[in-house]
């Protein structure tokens, strides 16, 4: 995961930066260590802390990750031996500061290309002994660090709930015993699914950020992408694994282009496709069709045949939209979601019009009442149809429940183009 120059943002931004984007791998090497997850994720936060003390007068580290690993293990150490001083320490045989070896029960892999630490603490969170929705939780809570807030806007359920949710499984986890290691063969692929929907869930983070100053977040989609790679190399069998990653590498391939000089979004059909990044383009619409010909669709596979059909088009206006509303009507069916819904009103907008689009979208209005792409979609079909005054009150709940400039900007000038009477085609279109 690449990690920005010093000069190319003020030094305090720089650290937060580095520091969000080193906790996955810097919290799975101390998991690895200590085999506590509370005893990791609280040498981290220490090694955190006297970062932002040091690095601003001492310089930052040639090597920042390591520097929060080794400093990370020391503050854990000094911890387990005040707390705990009849516990036997780990041994450093289990251990290294650049993650250059590895355990020796990593070994006990068949062979696979499973040494990375982020992919194996994503496999030991997804433990069948929690529920599905825990594994996922925990490990978006642990593995990304996200916010509650953030993880519980994910699954469309209120903050609190999403807490319970986190503070149950890590109960679990401390009072079950459950072993932090590398799972044989047979137990990696019963915690496939969970492992898949993370990596899924890690990169819609880091492609439409829920909080912060960027909307974009490239590390976390890079992250995301080089674990769904990983898996590939793990399950080259599994359809919806390539799937997965032909999806992340599609979506990403626009990154260049949705975002404009001032950080405002572009709108899809508004991008210069000059500007996607061919190579993942070609590696992702490699990845497709043969997964399809397997004949076991799932939701990551037609997820990613919606993106291949979108950017296979050389302009927007040659969108095959009848696709798109079969494939998201196959989705829908496969994968009930009211997302799913909403995203293919969009393309009913453009097949049959913004008033069938909105008779689609209407019956979803409660139980998407704080997402943001629902009152955002809704305000522009309705500005489509002329009622302006009802765009004008979509629009602006949408504004409430933005959580970045870009899209607090784009709602501003869907706004702006209300008032000066301006009408607009477009529509944003949320990932399924």
């Amino acid at each position: 995961m690449p990690i920005p120059e010093p000069r190319e943002l003020p030094v305090a931004a720089w650290i937060a930066t580095t520091l969000r984007d080193a906790r996955p791998r810097a919290v799975a090497a101390l998991l690895r260590y200590f085999r506590d997850l509370d005893t990791a994720e609280e040498a981290f936060q220490e090694a955190s802390l006297r970062a932002l003390q040091r690095w601003p007068v001492d310089g930052t580290p040639a090597e920042p990750l390591a520097w929060l690993v080794l400093v990370g293990r020391n503050a854990g150490l000094d911890d387990v031996r005040r707390r705990r001083r009849d516990v036997p320490l780990p041994s450093d045989d289990f251990f290294s500061d650049r993650g250059e070896t590895q355990a020796a029960w990593a070994e006990q892999l068949d062979h696979a290309p499973y040494r990375d630490d982020v992919l194996r603490l994503l496999f030991t969170c997804c433990h069948p002994a929690l529920p599905a929705t825990q594994q996922i939780a925990l490990a978006l809570r642990v593995v990304a660090g996200l916010p509650v807030a953030e993880i519980a806007r994910a699954f469309l359920v209120s903050d609190s709930a999403m807490e319970q949710r986190i503070t149950r499984a890590k109960r679990r986890v401390a009072t079950a015993g459950l072993p932090f290691e590398a799972p044989g063969a047979a137990e990696r692929s019963v915690r496939l699914g969970a492992v898949a929907a993370t990596v899924y869930l890690l990169f819609n983070e880091g492609y439409s950020a829920t909080s912060g100053t960027e909307h974009v977040r490239v590390p976390l989609c890079e992250e995301a992408i080089r674990l769904a790679r990983l898996l590939l190399q793990l399950f080259p069998e599994e359809p919806e694994i390539a799937g997965l990653t032909a999806l992340l590498l599609l979506q990403h391939a626009r990154a260049a282009a949705r975002l404009d000089a001032e950080g405002a979004v572009v709108l899809l059909e508004d991008q210069d496709r000059g500007r996607w990044n061919r190579a993942l383009l070609d590696e992702g619409l490699a990845l497709v069709e043969p997964a399809l010909r397997r004949g076991r669709p799932g939701p990551y596979q037609l997820q990613a045949a919606i993106a291949a059909t979108h950017v296979q088009a050389r302009r927007a206006q040659d969108t095959d939209w009848a696709e798109i509303d079969r494939l998201y009507a196959v989705l829908e069916a496969l994968q009930p979601s009211p997302v799913v819904t909403l995203n293919r009103a969009v393309a009913m907008s453009k097949l049959q019009g913004a008033e069938v689009a909105l008779a689609m979208i209407e019956p979803l209005a409660d139980r998407l009442a704080g997402h943001f792409h629902f009152h955002g979609v809704k305000g522009a079909l309705l500005m489509q149809l002329g009622r302006d005054t009802e765009a004008r009150a979509a629009f602006d709940a949408a504004m409430g429940l933005s959580r970045t400039a870009a899209e607090a900007a784009h709602l501003r000038g869907q706004l702006d183009r209300l008032a000066q009477g301006v009408p607009r085609r477009g529509i944003a279109k949320p990932i399924a």
